[in-house]
């Protein structure tokens, strides 16, 4: 009877909190989905997002390395600019950026045991890029209008995993304080 009697105040509670953040995201996202800001991308920021990439000699199916677009950059810059400019506006996303080469990359121990690998996606070059510029404008349009949790601590910028074990501990002793 005691074990009803939790299980229905458990569901009761939850179903109100859903409901709760059901009703937030439906009032703020309604006015906030006309609201997002859509530019065209520069050459100066594709040209940025190009020389934050690490000089990896790894290359995607493609066969472009992120070294090897770094050095040839400056000739093909207005070209991927337009490239990416056709993309954001037309909102598709070409087939030939969506694939990946999946290979196997050694962690530690004996070679032959294949548990002692792990998969790794290796990107084409230029699908990084349109990647970046699409997460730039998303996040910016989440943090411009509140529309992320402060419990959201994953991929946003200056919130650290230490934050989070920092909240978690704090909700469990303030859980604990209110018995």
């Amino acid at each position: 009877m005691a074990d009803n009697l939790i299980a229905n105040k458990f569901s009761k509670t939850e179903t109100t909190k859903t409901n709760d953040s059901m009703r937030y995201l439906q009032q703020n996202i309604k006015c906030c989905l006309s609201q997002i800001k859509l530019y065209n991308t520069t050459t100066y920021e594709i040209n940025k997002i190009i020389n934050s990439q690490k000089n990896k000699t790894l290359h995607g199916y493609d066969g472009i390395s992120d070294k090897i677009l770094k050095a040839s950059a400056p000739f093909i810059i207005s070209l991927l600019t337009y490239i990416f400019n056709k993309i954001l506006l037309t909102g598709v996303f070409p087939d030939w950026l969506k694939y990946s080469e999946v290979q196997p990359l050694f962690k530690k121990g004996e070679k032959i045991e294949i548990t002692n690998y792990r998969p790794i996606s290796l990107l084409p070059s230029l699908s990084k890029i349109i990647d970046k510029i699409i997460y730039k404008w998303l996040i910016s349009h989440l943090t411009e209008n509140n529309l992320l949790a402060n419990e959201q601590f994953g991929f946003r910028k200056n919130v650290t995993t230490t934050m989070a074990t920092y909240a978690l501990l704090n909700n469990i002793q303030s859980s604990f304080d209110k018995k």
